[in-house]
Order: structure tokens, then sequence, then C-alpha cells
């Protein structure tokens, strides 16, 4: 106030400077306000991303409404600034956000209860789908118990007819046939040089398969003629898939009536190349044809067999038995002992020959046996006539076997009854104690069926012998056949196709000898072949034999396979009558 009582300009000024500052600091809580609802529009909007995140079109409407936030979030800062510099457009400005905010506010809240009707919406339509997988599943479950329960079943009526042709095969002394499908191998596909890529693709292709476990199925795709589709029926079939421990574990029974009194007979039949010394001996190369233990998965029958024929004889009583084993081949329609040495102990083949004894059995004069006392001696043995064994490469297999291989165990058991002795006690404290000893000595040898003891000349008892010793002889023979072959595609001349014919010519014999006795004719040929005469017994009956067949699989041996598959099917329809056991001969008295 001025002395004279008027308004002076300076508090005129001062007032108004102070009205400024009210309204300034109004328009700073306004802006606080503003910022707090910016900051609740910031939380809602996260609500809202995490209500609405598992939807993708949610999310990106949702992803487009936070870039519009962000874009009014610039735009209000810019605002603010704007504020700072020019307070005369701020109310305006406040105005036009708290207007976007409403109808943001709105259209979030519209939004929502769109998003929250299509959620719930979801839920119970994946409830609904819950419900029914659940009832699907309970379903499948149920399926699945019965299928168990069928294939159960399935597999007890298999065994149970698989034990009933068993015991028929037992009762008729039909053979048994296995058949073993091999993998496609290099040689399969490796091209001629006369023979176009299409050929030789159709040649290549694979054409016999193992349909199931008993059944072979053959595409005949000859040219010129229509696709025709032959099954054939064994015992046994085994796909190419199927390993060396599985087909042995279907001989293996064979190998319990060897020591039952059974004699056995494993052979392996097919043409060159389908696998025959793969299946019973294991693999082989051209610079090594030993046999080892050490690499088990590939081991083949014949020393697999070796292996079990060893721990049954083990469950048995000590020296109960004992094993001898010759090695022979027929080559050229000739008999070679691969066991026989020289003067200096060298083994080298030496030809013998096979004859007819006076009970009708065929026998070997001079054959060598050399007894063993497990497997591994026996794996040597078969070493030694393998390097003799004759191979020659041809244009189906570089490692073609010539010569049939026959490899015999000859399992001895011996059988000394409680009553086969007379004791003369003079003290009967003692009586027990010689009995245990005199039946748990074994002999120290034995000549012409009599049993020699160890000196007992010291014991104060007397013993008188009242039987000759018993003993049973059975034999398992493992035979791998050499392989039928046709000569324009093995290629063979010179030597190699004299012994082609000699093959072939056995194993005619072969099938003739099967063929008579499956005709029940009064006379069987067995001596048109040294190789069917040296087997006379086993295939005549005295044995239980077991044929497996090797077939292959590829188009450009169907002819070999067919005859193979043949040969087999007439094999397992000869009834030779019910194989006999192997009793001790009854042994004359003596004092």
């Amino acid at each position: 106030m001025r002395p004279d009582g008027g308004i002076s300009l300076s508090f005129v000024a001062q007032q108004r400077i102070r009205q400024l500052e009210q309204k300034l600091r109004v328009k700073e809580e306004r802006i606080v306000v503003l910022e707090t609802e910016n900051a609740l529009l910031h939380l809602k909007l996260a609500e809202c991303r995490g209500l609405f995140g598992r939807d993708t079109n949610e999310v990106a409407q949702l992803n487009f409404v936070h870039d519009k936030q962000q874009n009014l979030c610039r735009s209000m800062s810019s605002v603010i600034i704007q504020v700072y510099g020019a307070i005369q457009r701020l109310k305006r400005d406040l105005k036009n956000l708290h207007s976007f905010a409403l109808e943001l506010s709105r259209d979030f809240q519209h939004q929502c209860k769109n998003s929250l009707y299509q959620v719930l919406t979801a839920v119970q339509r994946i409830q609904l789908q819950n419900e029914a997988m659940q009832t699907f599943q309970t379903k499948a479950f149920d399926l699945e118990q019965s299928l168990q329960e069928v294939n159960e079943r399935y597999q007890q009526e298999k065994q149970k007819r698989k034990i009933l042709h068993n015991s028929l095969v037992e009762l008729r002394g039909n053979i048994r046939v296995h058949c073993r499908i091999r993998p496609l191998l290099p040689f399969d596909t490796a091209s001629g040089h006369s023979v176009s890529q299409d050929r030789h693709r159709k040649l290549s292709e694979k054409v016999a398969h193992a349909t199931d476990d008993e059944t072979v199925l053959v595409k005949c795709n000859r040219p010129g003629h229509t696709l025709i589709n032959k099954t054939f029926q064994f015992d046994r079939v085994y796909s190419v898939a199927e390993s060396q421990d599985t087909v042995f574990a279907d001989v293996a029974p064979l190998l319990t009536s060897l020591l039952d009194g059974y004699n056995v007979c494993i052979m392996a039949y097919g043409q060159t190349g389908s696998g025959k010394t793969y299946t019973m001996l294991g693999p082989q190369s051209e610079d090594d044809v030993t046999l080892s233990i050490e690499d088990e998965l590939e081991l083949g029958i014949i020393p697999r067999a070796t292996e079990e024929v060893f721990r049954l004889i083990s469950e048995k009583p000590p020296g109960s038995h004992w094993v001898e084993v010759s090695v022979v081949e027929v080559y050229n329609n000739e008999i070679f002992d691969l066991l026989a040495k020289d003067s200096c102990g060298r083994v080298f083949g030496v030809k013998r020959d096979v004859v007819t004894t006076k009970e009708g059995k065929s026998d070997v004069p001079l054959l060598t046996y050399e007894t063993v006392e497990n497997a591994v001696e026996f794996l040597q043995l078969v070493d030694k006539g393998l390097q003799l064994r004759v191979k020659h490469p041809t244009l189906v297999h570089a490692h073609s076997s010539r010569s049939h291989l026959v490899v015999t165990l000859t399992i001895t058991t011996k059988a000394v009854s409680a009553d086969s002795f007379a004791p003369l006690w003079t003290d009967e404290e003692s009586s027990p104690r010689l009995s245990k000893e005199l039946f748990c000595t074994f002999p120290q040898q034995v000549k012409d069926d009599k049993l020699l003891f160890p000196s007992r000349a010291s014991s104060p008892a007397q013993f008188e012998s009242t039987e000759k010793l018993k003993h049973i002889k059975t034999k398992l023979q493992l035979v791998d056949l050499a392989g039928s072959e046709c000569v324009g595609m093995s290629g063979v001349t010179g030597v190699a196709l004299r012994e082609t014919s000699f093959i072939n010519r056995s194993l005619s014999a072969l099938s003739d000898v099967l063929g008579a006795i499956a005709e029940q004719r009064s006379h069987i040929p067995y001596r048109n072949s040294k190789l069917t005469h040296l087997l006379q017994d086993s295939i005549g009956g005295n044995a239980k034999l077991l044929v497996m067949l090797c077939v292959s699989p590829c188009q450009k041996y169907l002819a070999e396979s067919l005859q193979s598959l043949g040969f087999g099917t007439r094999a397992r329809q000869v009834q030779r009558g019910q194989v006999k056991k192997r009793n001790p001969p009854v042994s004359s008295k003596s004092k």
C-alpha cells in the first residue's frame, strides 16, 4: 500500500505471482493425479497381459493396445514437457488426455469381458475334451487288456500246438526242418559286366520273406511270367534279423536228447553262399578259418552245441561220460579223415572208405577219433580239420566250400549197476566204505568191454566181478553240406566244374534217399553216394534229424532258393517211424 492509500504495483504483482504460483501448484497436483491414473492404467494393462497371455490372437490385440498406450505415454510425456514450457495449452491437453483415458478404459473393459467369455468357453471345451479323452483312455486300456489276454491265450495255444506237433514229429519220426533267410550281402548287389542296370536292379530285389516264424513267402517274378506268391511251411523260420543265439535256442533241446540216449544229426542244406557255414560254424575269412569262442554272439551251431554238450555233461556224475571227436569231409564222392596224422604227427587228409556192418549200420574203418575234455580242445581239433577242407572261389561265393563237412561227437556213457559186483566182505564194518569206494572208482582202462580196476592188493575185502561194464554210445553229427549251384551262374571250369558235378550228384542222391523213405520203398539207395552212405544211420531213422535250410533272399538266386525250399518240404513229409533210444547192450555173466 502506498502512503496515500493507493495500491502499489509491486503488491499487485506479488498477488498476481501468488495466484499464478497457486495455479501452478494446482496444475502440478493435477499432473500428479494424472500420473497416478497413468500408473493405474499401467497396472490394469499388466493385469490384462497376464489374463490374456495364452491366447495368441488376444496377445496380438493386447500388443496393439500396448503400442497405443506406449504412444500415449510418449504423448503424455511430451504434454508434460509442454506444460512446463507452455502452461496455456496444458488444460486443453489434459482434457484431451482424460477423455482418451476414459475411452481407453471403456475399450479395456469391453475387451476384458470378451476375452473372459472366450477363456470360459475354451475352458469348458477343454473340460469336455478331457472327459472324452478319459473315456477313450479307459476304452483303450480295456482294449489293451483284452489284447494282452488274447495274446497270452494265443501264445499258450501256440505253445501247446508246438508241443503236440513235436510229439507228432517224435511219433512219426519226421525230420525237423528249419529255414533261415540270410540278409542281402555285398556280392548280391555286385553288378556283372554284361548285365544292364535295370536288369541288375531286378536281380538284386528281395523276393524271399519270413511272414511269421513258420512260413516263408517267395515272390516268383520271372521274366515273361505273371507274379506268383508261393508259401512254404516249416517247423521254424528265421528272418534276416534273427541272431545266431535265436537259431541255437531252437536246436539246444535236441542236445538234451543226446544225453538221454538218442542219436542226433543237425544238417545245413542250401545253395552256395546261402549262409550254411556261417550258421554251422560262424563267420570265417579267407585267411583265417579258425573258430573262436571269444565272440559269442557270432558263434555257429557247432561250437555252441559243443559248449552245451560239455555243460550238460558237467551236471552229470564225474567220470560218467567221455567225448570223442572225428572230422571227415566228403570230397568228389570220397571220404577223407581230416584228423589222421602221419609218422611225424602232422595232420593230413587220409582217404577212408565207408562200409555197412552186419547189423546194417554204416561205419568208417580206421577213422581217427580224438578224445576231448572241453570245448576248447574240440575247437582246436575242428580248426585242424577246417585247415584241410577244400575251398574254391566262384562267381557266387569267394570262399565256396567244395566238400561236405561232417563233425561227429561220440559220447560214451558208462553205467555200473549196484548188483554188478558180488562183495565177499571179511569185515562187516568195512562193507559200506568199500562199497562206496567201489562205485566211485573210475575204471582206468576199458578193453573189449571188460572193466579193469586199479590194483587193491592191500584191501581187506575181495570182490568178484559178475557182470561186464555197461556203456552207451550216442552220436551227435554236425553236417555242413557243400552248396548246390548252377554252373552257368557260378562260372566254374576245370577242377571246380568236376567238384560241382560231384556236389550236385551227392545232394541229388540225398534227395533220392529221402524220397525213397517217404514212399516207403523196399530198397533205399544209400550207396548211390558216399555222403548218403556215411549218413545212413542218421537219415534212416536212428537219429533225431534236423535239417537247417539256408536260403538267399534275392531274385538272382530264385531258382536255387525254390529248389532248397522244395527239398525242405519233401524232407519234412518223411515219416521214418519213432526214433529208437540207445540202450546198453546185454552183457554176459563172467566169474
